[in-house]
C-alpha cells in the first residue's frame, strides 16, 4: 500500500505544468533570465489565449519569449521590455490589461452581461406573476357554466 501511495504521489509531481521555455532561450545570466521569467508570467500567448508566453509552445510564444530576452540584454527595464511588447501586439498580450479606454469591453462586458441577466429575470419572474394573476382571476358566472358543461358536472 506505501508503495502505491508513493507511485501516485511521484506520478503527481511528474504530472506538473512543464515549462515551455527551451534551454537554448535561456539567458546565462540568473538575473536577466529571473527578470524574464517574471515579465513573462504577465505576457498572454495571442495564439494560445490565456496561457502565459512560458506556458506556451506556439511559434508565436517563442519568439514572445526570445524578443523579450533580447530587449532585456540590451538593457531595458522590466517596464520598458514590456512595454515594447505591448506597443507591438497590443494590450491585449498583457494578462491584466490596464483599465483604458480600448479596454473597457473587457473590464465592463462582464457587468453588462450581469446586469443583462438580471433583467431578463425579473421580466420573466414579472410575466410570470402576472399570467398567475390572471389565472386566479375569478370566474363570471357565464364562465363557470361553461366550464361546468365542459366537465360534465353541471346543467346543460
Amino acid at each position: 500500500m506505501r508503495r502505491v501511495i508513493i507511485l501516485l504521489l511521484a506520478s503527481l509531481l511528474l504530472s506538473a505544468p512543464a515549462q515551455a521555455v527551451l534551454p537554448d532561450e535561456q539567458l546565462r545570466d540568473p538575473t536577466l533570465e529571473a527578470r524574464a521569467r517574471h515579465i513573462s508570467q504577465e505576457l498572454r500567448c495571442v495564439v494560445c489565449q490565456n496561457q502565459t508566453i512560458d506556458d506556451s509552445d506556439a511559434p508565436l510564444a517563442h519568439d514572445l519569449r526570445v524578443l523579450l530576452r533580447e530587449r532585456l540584454v540590451k538593457g531595458d527595464s522590466d517596464e520598458e521590455a514590456k512595454a515594447f511588447i505591448v506597443k507591438r501586439y497590443g494590450t491585449y498580450v498583457l494578462l491584466k490589461p490596464p483599465f483604458q479606454f480600448d479596454t473597457l469591453p473587457l473590464w465592463l462586458g462582464p457587468l453588462f452581461v450581469l446586469a443583462a441577466g438580471v433583467a431578463a429575470s425579473v421580466f420573466y419572474f414579472r410575466g410570470r406573476n402576472a399570467v398567475a394573476r390572471r389565472a386566479a382571476a375569478k370566474l363570471s358566472a357565464d364562465e363557470e357554466a361553461a366550464v361546468r358543461r365542459i366537465l360534465g358536472n353541471g346543467e346543460a
